[in-house]
């Protein structure tokens, strides 16, 4: 009778702590994105010239505003729109690729995923000078290429996270080389449209480079949901996803091809954003907490950092800077602080 109580009072502290670990999951993915509609709100409103709400949301719902309607619809909304949406991407993407290989600097733009696609944007900028849809899908192709001979190189004697990280560090060495001569052969035209690519920007978008992104997202996000659950239990190792009737390496390349299209289509519409990938997954886990799903926080959080760099770069520094060099002031510290943790603590999220 008391082992029978004990393992009941057991049952019902598990459920009840998997309950709170729902609500505050719930509670703070909620407030991030009451967070990113407010500042979303905001990059609506300010500029070189700042326009009240009634007048943005008269803008968006077509009535005619003086000024409004032209600078709110086509330049800010557009750029807004894609510093969200691709933030979700990269967040994502990050999370997928940190959890996967159980450690936090297995982001895509360390282990040379986003090195890719970027080289094949570059390609399709300076040497083909290819459209924009287009150079979608060359980065697209190029990121699965890179992932697949990373993923293949890291599997002699058995899958190794970390192999898997280091193969791709020194594939991103490569890439950039290929990256530095492209641009040591533009011409000088082309030379400071790729190099502001290259650094990440949202300079000049608009909805053509918008929605792919949008579409990839739409896409993967429902299908990462699904396989959530799987992910988790890959990060107990293959030999336990195993012995739980896993198939690990079919869910294994599922999540890989959806984090590397999110990634390479992002990268393309606004090129390499530095360390937003980086940075949304280890965020996220902290505010979230132990054992909840992290891909819905960890976009937001990527979708927070994208546009609120945009605005620091735009307006508060005195002279624009595009939004990959915000993020790389903030993410490179936190990269140095990540590996000095990862000494002394593991690296695990």
């Amino acid at each position: 009778m008391t082992t029978s109580t004990s393992l009941s009072q057991q049952a019902a502290q598990l459920r009840s702590a998997r309950i709170t670990r729902s609500r505050h999951h719930k509670r703070v993915t909620a407030l991030l994105a009451a967070a990113l509609v407010l500042i979303f709100g905001m990059s609506l409103m300010i500029g070189e010239t700042f326009y009240p709400p009634m007048d943005v949301l008269r803008a968006i719902f077509g009535q005619q505003v003086p000024g409004a309607s032209y600078t709110v619809n086509e330049l800010r909304l557009p750029r807004s729109s894609l510093a969200v949406i691709a933030g979700l991407a990269f967040g994502m993407s990050g999370i997928i690729f940190q959890t996967l290989l159980r450690n936090q600097l297995a982001s895509p733009d360390i282990i040379g995923i986003s090195s890719g696609a970027g080289a094949a944007g570059i390609v399709g900028i300076v040497i083909f000078q290819l459209p924009q849809s287009t150079v979608s899908v060359l980065a697209l192709v190029a990121g699965l290429i890179v992932a697949a001979g990373i993923y293949l190189l890291s599997l002699r004697g058995g899958f190794s996270g970390t192999r898997l990280i280091l193969i791709g560090i020194g594939m991103a060495a490569m890439l950039h080389s290929v990256v530095t001569y492209t641009l040591s052969q533009a011409a000088a035209w082309d030379l400071s449209t790729a190099t502001r690519w290259l650094s990440g920007s949202l300079n000049g978008a608009t909805w053509e480079r918008t929605i792919p992104v949008l579409i990839t997202v739409i896409i993967a996000l429902p299908i990462q949901l699904l396989l959530s659950n799987r992910l988790a239990v890959l990060r107990l190792g293959d030999a336990q996803a195993i012995g739980l009737g896993l198939r690990v390496n079919v869910v294994r390349v599922v999540v890989v091809v959806g984090a590397v299209a999110l990634i390479a289509v992002a990268t393309a519409a606004c090129g390499p954003i530095a360390f937003v990938a980086l940075m949304s997954g280890p965020i996220a886990a902290r505010l979230v907490g132990p054992g909840a799903p992290l891909v819905v926080p960890a976009g937001l959080i990527g979708a927070l950092l994208v546009i609120s760099s945009d605005l620091i770069g735009q307006y508060l520094l005195g002279t624009r800077y595009p939004v990959g060099v915000i993020t790389g002031i903030l993410g490179a510290p936190y990269l140095i602080y990540l590996l000095v943790r990862s000494d002394s603590k593991g690296s695990a999220l």
